[in-house]
């Protein structure tokens, strides 16, 4: 989910996957395909938004990963993604999801939890701030296997769909 510049698109490819990938931006999705082509791999790749309907069938994935991307709207939008994702994922369907674990400096305030990088990389761009807590509650439908901070200080952590 968001494979922006095709990083983990390639590599899972590379490593003899079924790659499918969703992405809101046209241009993600000329890099990752000009990266794919002089790799000679190959990818299912869509444009589109991860906090509508997933453009997938139900039971389709057996693991999905979200490298920094699901924490981009306010937390009804990505409650109904976690809905989608337990759907388009198979029963003990795996998910690896990393969120930031803190604001940036300069940010506007939004809605509870919820705020905008007034600079960088991210200006303009909606966040909502997890804590362990928080991924605990809202993946409640997932057995979560670990929790951890990594060294970029984001939340990571790997869970199984329960159903």
């Amino acid at each position: 989910m968001g494979f922006g510049s095709g990083r983990h698109v390639v590599y899972f490819a590379g490593e003899g996957f079924d790659v499918y990938g969703i992405d809101i931006s046209i241009e993600g999705l000329r890099i990752t395909r000009s990266w794919l082509e002089e790799e000679n791999l190959k990818a299912n790749l869509k444009i589109g938004n991860i906090h509508e309907k997933l453009p997938y069938a139900d039971d389709f994935f057996d693991a999905m990963i979200s490298i920094q991307v699901i924490h981009h709207s306010k937390i009804e939008n990505i409650r109904r993604l976690i809905e989608e994702i337990e759907r388009v994922l198979t029963p003990s369907g795996i998910i690896f999801v990393t969120v930031p674990k803190r604001i940036q400096r300069a940010s506007k305030n939004v809605a509870p939890r919820t705020y905008i990088p007034l600079e960088g990389l991210d200006k303009g761009l909606v966040h909502y701030l997890f804590n362990k807590r928080l991924l605990r509650k809202e993946f409640s439908n997932f057995r979560i296997q670990s929790v951890w901070v990594d060294s970029n200080c984001q939340y990571c952590f790997l869970a199984e769909l329960k159903k």
